[in-house]
């Protein structure tokens, strides 16, 4: 029964975490964490553990993939090469570093590259979980960066190990070599993937059948990556990339209705489990450390931690004198950012699960003596990269000052405006086409020449506008009729005059019409 306890209580602690959370307004992994360790307690989770397996497999394949899907492609492109910048070389400099100040600390030099690679990659889901108050180029930086620098910690992760287990010595030019397999075979896997799966998801017409194939669509790539020796991070975020370019257009709007809603609560509850099951680990880490070594893991971790911060933001501000000294175009001079807004990038750059299973997947068998040594220190700057720079945070963004971001307003307003006047212009053509009487024609004119001058109102943002004020009136007067359409649905299910199924039918056909009315109104 332990496994439905555990399931059980994950649950709750995810739910009523996020809760709390919301309602105190502190940042959800934190009491997320909390309530782990709140579990550990429990006799019964008390040794629990988080096999690394189950991230690898399970959590980063799914998480990565809807991350990948829901970033901007072409963000990416504008600043890939501060991206690949920060997914590569900041990963390396930053085990590099870490593993010689974990070196100097006392701890031999194959388990101080084994926290270095562990440390060294910023977590994609710990950014998105607390990154949400960022500017656009901000969080599209750093999700890209999280999706890609996973792959890069993993290479340096199995140098390391290998060199910790006595399994051979450091060749430059053999671990080069892996790299670039690593990295150009993982893409190339996950783009071969992601064309496979869209021709045989064009054959499903079956919304439910549809969506469960897209839920295999990132473990497909994960295992195909994995068979290829190949960088099974980068296929699943090469493979999500190109269906977010592709798919619009394949897939019908019931369809990617339901699949957004089954990937939103997906990712809400595997970002969650992977904070509390972390909480609920940190214990089993203190375990087979003496009290001499406890501390000496400590001071480590608190010099790993501060490290991985000065490193971040000495490496991103010198790339980015650097590369200004290089390169002077007019293009890279609008690409320009701040020192401060540097600052910012450095504290948004958070360690989460991902670095604890890396740690975690070190073989418990005596091949490398300070196993519970490197657990301890990965945990304890995962949980002080979540707690303290997800307080401060919030703070270090109001101080940078950095200009507010009005660009994804400015241009869903430009794509509704012309989607709608071109759909105005051609439905003349249209109608002709499809042999549509005169006065369907006028009804629908007239209903888009109001939307349009509804339009024009609402984003002079003039409150008092008339046009403004009849939209408004209409949505409450719509919303008021379909509340009350479901209340006269439910009475004739209640007094038996048509069945449970009917009422399904009708719900979802109401719920698809609220939706619409509704979401406007609640979008930025």
């Amino acid at each position: 029964m332990l496994g439905l306890e555990l399931v059980v209580a994950l649950g709750a602690a995810v739910v009523l975490g996020s809760v709390a959370a919301e309602r105190m307004r502190v940042a959800q992994p934190v009491l997320l964490l909390v309530g782990g360790l709140l579990l550990s307690f429990i006799p019964a989770f008390r040794h629990v553990g988080l096999p690394p397996e189950v991230v690898l497999l399970l959590f980063l394949p799914a998480l990565l993939y809807w991350e990948s899907l829901t970033t901007s492609l072409r963000e990416i492109r504008r600043f890939i090469r501060g991206i690949m910048l920060s997914s590569t070389l900041l990963v390396v400099v930053t085990a590099a570093t870490v593993a010689a100040v974990a070196h100097a600390l006392g701890l031999d030099w194959g388990p101080a590259w084994i926290v270095g690679a562990a440390v060294a990659p910023t977590d994609a889901t710990a950014v998105a979980a607390l990154g949400r108050t960022l500017a656009r180029r901000q969080i599209t930086v750093l999700r890209a960066e999280s999706l890609i620098n996973d792959g890069t910690a993993l290479v340096i992760y199995g140098v390391a190990l290998s060199s910790a287990a006595g399994g051979g010595g450091f060749e430059p030019l053999l671990v080069t070599a892996e790299f670039v397999y690593s990295f150009v075979g993982g893409a190339a896997v996950g783009l071969a993937v992601a064309w496979v799966m869209l021709a045989l998801r064009r054959r499903i017409g079956n919304p439910l059948y549809g969506n469960a194939f897209t839920l295999l669509t990132p473990f497909v790539a994960f295992l195909c990556a994995e068979l290829a020796h190949a960088s099974a991070v980068l296929a699943v975020v090469a493979c999500g990339l190109y269906l977010s370019q592709a798919a619009p257009l394949a897939i019908s709007a019931y369809t990617r209705q339901q699949t957004g809603a089954v990937w939103t609560l997906a990712s809400f509850l595997l970002n969650g489990a992977l904070f509390v099951l972390v909480g609920i680990q940190l214990p089993a880490a203190v375990e087979g450390l003496t009290s001499a070594a406890l501390t000496s893991a400590l001071l480590i971790g608190a010099a790993v931690y501060v490290t991985i911060l000065v490193t971040r933001l000495g490496v991103l501000i010198l790339s980015a004198y650097i590369i200004r000294a290089i390169d002077r175009r007019p293009y890279q001079r609008q690409l320009r950012t701040t020192n401060r807004a540097r600052v910012v990038s450095t504290f948004a750059g958070f360690r989460g699960a991902v670095s604890l299973a890396v740690a975690l997947s070190i073989p418990d068998g005596g091949g490398v003596p300070a196993r519970d040594a490197i657990v301890f220190i990965t945990a304890f700057v995962v949980v002080a990269s979540l707690v303290v720079q997800g307080f401060a945070l919030p703070k270090v963004i109001r101080w940078a000052h950095i200009p507010a971001d009005t660009s994804v307003k400015e241009e869903l307003v430009l794509a509704q405006r012309t989607m709608a006047e071109e759909a105005f212009s051609a439905m003349p053509r249209l109608a002709r086409e499809l042999g549509i009487a005169d006065d369907v024609v006028e009804r629908i004119r007239v209903e888009y020449v109001e939307h349009l001058s509804e339009m024009s109102a609402e984003y002079g943002a003039n409150d008092d506008d008339p046009a403004v004020l009849r939209s408004r009136q209409y949505s409450k007067l719509r919303l008021a009729l379909i509340t009350h359409k479901r209340a006269t649905v439910v009475r004739l299910r209640n007094t038996r005059v048509i069945d449970d199924t009917v009422l399904r039918q009708i719900q979802s056909l109401l719920d698809v019409e609220e939706v619409r009315l509704v979401r406007p109104q609640q979008s930025e």
